[in-house]
């Protein structure tokens, strides 16, 4: 492609902290993600609770919460902790579990990559799943844009506080609360239809199938690397699938069918 051709990048200055909370968009990440907010409280609630039975303590319990923030990573190396595993064996647990936000931080370099670093690294920590899920819901074209960094710290806000009070209170309620209730469940049911509701198209139907598929016959790895090999699977498919059936040509095919004109290039919704 020529230079010359390609778009514009747009480089936003950073949003004011002060100004954030009279932002309209800023508001309106907290709206969008007010509905996983209960299943995301009673992840974080059995988390802590689990935390506390593992033997954590309520002090560690409660720093591991505010400076690990990632619910999934937690859980994951619990067992390892009272199990008494060496401390690299607990790293690489976490580190194969979260792998996936490098795939969402490339993503998230298309929105803010024109931020400072300082800036992009609060980002990095403060995204998550849900996050991720819902502010590509609301920006689909994944280039800088007004509102963006203002929606993402209300999306961000809201979640954060959803998970850590619950969590938090999970720490100092441990004995009241068994952990065989299975909260924790409900996490996982709020992202799974919050991830439903963006397979618009066959493609992303199929890359999630076969993540699914690639995550459970390869559940008896360790490390939960599993989880690694879902998303590979997903991302080869998508990949292969992109080189087959260009966006372009998907678009004209389901215009033939549907009978109707050709959309311009470049207005591609």
């Amino acid at each position: 492609m020529n230079p010359s051709t390609q778009p514009a990048r747009v480089a936003l200055p950073p949003v004011a902290w002060r100004s954030l909370p009279g932002d309209p968009e800023f508001r309106r990440g907290m709206r969008d993600i007010v509905p996983t907010a209960l299943g995301v409280s009673a992840w974080g609630l059995v988390t802590g609770v689990a935390m506390v039975k593992a033997g954590l303590g309520t002090g560690a319990s409660v720093l591991m919460t505010v400076l690990v923030y990632a619910g999934s990573a937690q859980l994951a190396v619990l067992p390892l902790l009272m199990a008494g595993s060496p401390l690299w064996v607990i790293w690489l647990t976490a580190t194969c579990v979260n792998l996936r936000f490098i795939i969402f931080s490339a993503l998230w370099r298309n929105y803010f990559g024109h931020l400072p670093r300082g800036r992009r690294c609060r980002i990095g920590f403060f995204s998550g799943d849900i996050v991720f899920v819902i502010f590509l819901r609301r920006f689909p074209v994944q280039k800088p844009a007004p509102g963006q960094e203002a929606y993402f710290w209300g999306c961000c806000t809201f979640n954060w506080l959803a998970w850590q009070i619950p969590c938090i209170a999970g720490v100092f309620l441990a004995d009241a609360i068994p952990v065989h209730w299975g909260l924790g469940f409900a996490g996982v049911l709020a992202l799974l239809g919050v991830a439903c509701s963006m397979l618009a198209g066959r493609i992303e139907l199929l890359a999630a199938l076969v993540a699914a598929c690639g995550a459970i016959a390869a559940f008896a790895l360790p490390l939960r690397l599993n989880i690694l090999v879902g998303i590979a699977a997903a991302v080869v498919v998508g990949l292969v699938t992109e080189a087959v059936f260009p966006p372009r040509s998907r678009i004209v095919a389901k215009e033939r069918v549907a009978g109707s004109p050709s959309t311009p290039p470049g207005d591609r919704p």
